[in-house]
């Protein structure tokens, strides 16, 4: 869905508007640009794994936007493709979009075997509506890189804790790192998940 908008759109949006009205107004034409897009990222995850990643990740960003069954009907069986094309081989496989609480289920039901969450779901949360048997990234709010250390410091520790409700918990961002983030903040960040964990 994500790469769609942005081929649709030709620009981030809010709205998704065009890439809606596409979905709707002309399924043959959404079904053969997802169907294109599905194989581009299979193709290229897949070389990613061959070239030794040790885990692939389906970005679906904006994922978000679209209600349960739109998710089904116009973006899950192109995530399966995706999913499907790597699925042999030995790594995880996250899936990952933002605001996707009321869509977790369903993304991992595409096959991730493991399930990034954005900060806008607290991973406990997250785990309960996984069943307790998805492994999950995330999900270290973003904007908190910019607060006072012992905010963003607290705000870490709670998502350790937390993520412990899981099987297994990868630590990440919710999203991706602003480009205005300080290094130094980074750096102090893995610190200190790593002198918690």
């Amino acid at each position: 869905f994500t790469l769609a908008s942005y081929l649709i759109e030709g620009r981030p949006s809010r709205e998704y508007v065009h890439t809606k009205a596409m979905m709707r107004e002309d399924p043959e034409s959404w079904a053969a640009l997802l169907t294109w897009a599905a194989g581009v990222t299979g193709t290229f995850l897949r070389a990613q794994a061959i070239a030794g990643a040790s885990a692939v990740q389906l970005f679906d960003s904006w994922a978000g936007a679209l209600t349960l069954d739109e998710y089904q009907e116009f973006a899950a069986p192109y995530s399966a493709a995706v999913m499907a094309a790597v699925s042999d081989l030995p790594v995880p496989r996250v899936h990952f979009g933002t605001r996707t609480r009321d869509l977790l289920v369903a993304m991992r039901d595409v096959g991730a075997t493991v399930m990034g969450v954005d900060q806008h779901t607290p991973l406990d949360v997250a785990n309960d509506l996984l069943g307790g048997r998805t492994p999950l990234q995330g999900n270290i709010d973003p904007d908190l890189l910019a607060a006072d250390w012992d905010v963003l410091a607290d705000h870490t520790r709670d998502v350790l804790r937390r993520g412990l409700a899981a099987p297994a918990h990868v630590v990440n961002l919710g999203h991706g790192v602003p480009k205005d983030a300080d290094p130094d903040v980074l750096t102090r960040l893995v610190a200190l998940v790593h002198e918690e964990g």
